[in-house]
């Protein structure tokens, strides 16, 4: 058993069916889990799909992990996630990243030049509007919205996805809590956490209450090779994007990169493929027995990580991996 209760948690997106989602997102719940965040990709709506899980649940934190902020305004955020908190009573996270540019300028037609300052304007404004106060005034955003007839709850969280750390301060500045994916247990603990306490520090706020949910491939399977091998091809994107590149780099994957850089140059896919080294994937991941998954859970515990989350692997029964991994949480503690 993990040492203490420990807020595990699961990120669950719609794959085809939002009705068969909103049944594992139910498992979620019964089974103890603390929180289930929804990523926002090319599919649906993440706030809209909070909605769904709010209406099929009662207990579980639901969160957006992470929503860019391009998408919509700061006063759109402000007044949906305001919405699936009332709908969910009180159980909204307000999950927010910059996402990237290829994303930010092909899906939205807006540009990323600027997305520390960017982030810090647009979590400042939400803020504001949430706590019924007036909204500041920046460089790229701007507004006069105040909620008129209706108060939202003035301390819905805002947690900020970040990977580099400049943005990593920035969250521990303004955010609630942080939000990763692709930073294994050793980032976790040699840059995230010390770079959020930093940012806690500059804000006069103590380390003890923020959030640090780590997204973690997980699956307990008898075939843990074939898992990770799904798992592999699955990363050629994270791979190609500058922000991810960056990060892998500081984490001590620059080889990888190399290497993945070396077949995509001789469009040899395979061969890019091929050079995501199995030390990456054994690091990041939580895969194989459930005595070897747990053990993957508790290294990001171990490494700083509040609230380990539980992502599923292509290819394998992740309600299966839910169910076996359930002892984990603090109502099976």
């Amino acid at each position: 058993m993990l040492p203490g209760p420990v807020a595990v948690g699961t990120f669950i997106s719609v794959g085809r069916s939002l009705e068969r989602a909103a049944e594992r997102v139910r498992l979620a719940e019964e089974r103890g889990f603390e929180a289930v965040y929804v990523t926002h990709i090319a599919g649906r709506d993440s706030l809209t799909v909070l909605a769904a899980y709010a209406a099929a649940t009662e207990r579980i934190r639901l969160g957006t992990g992470v929503m860019p902020i391009y998408s919509r305004t700061p006063v759109a955020s402000a007044q949906s996630i305001a919405t699936v908190d009332e709908m969910s009573g009180g159980r909204a996270v307000l999950g927010l990243g910059v996402s990237h540019k290829q994303t930010v300028e092909g899906w939205y037609g807006q540009s990323l030049e600027k997305p520390v300052r960017d982030m810090r304007e647009y979590v400042q404004i939400v803020r504001a509007i949430i706590r019924g106060e007036d909204p500041p005034s920046g460089e790229r955003f701007h507004t006069a919205f105040r909620f008129m007839g209706y108060a939202p709850r003035p301390d819905l969280p805002i947690y900020i996805g970040a990977l580099s750390p400049r943005m990593l301060r920035l969250a521990g500045e303004l955010g609630d809590g942080v939000v990763l994916w692709l930073c294994n247990p050793d980032y976790v603990r040699e840059v995230v956490v010390p770079e959020v306490t930093r940012g806690r520090e500059r804000a006069g706020k103590p380390l003890e209450g923020f959030d640090v949910v780590a997204a973690v491939p997980a699956a307990v399977t008898d075939e843990p090779e074939v898992a990770r091998a799904r798992l592999r091809s699955d990363l050629i994107p994270y791979f190609s994007l500058p922000f991810y590149r960056a990060m892998l780099e500081r984490s001590g994957f620059d080889e990888d990169i190399a290497g993945f850089d070396k077949g995509m140059a001789r469009n040899d896919p395979d061969a890019a493929v091929g050079a995501i080294s199995d030390r990456f994937l054994q690091t990041l991941t939580a895969i194989g027995t459930r005595e070897e998954a747990e053990a993957g859970v508790r290294r990001y515990q171990e490494a700083g990580a509040t609230s380990p989350c539980l992502g599923g692997v292509p290819g394998t029964d992740f309600d299966a991996t839910l169910e076996q991994l359930a002892h984990l949480t603090p109502a099976a503690a």
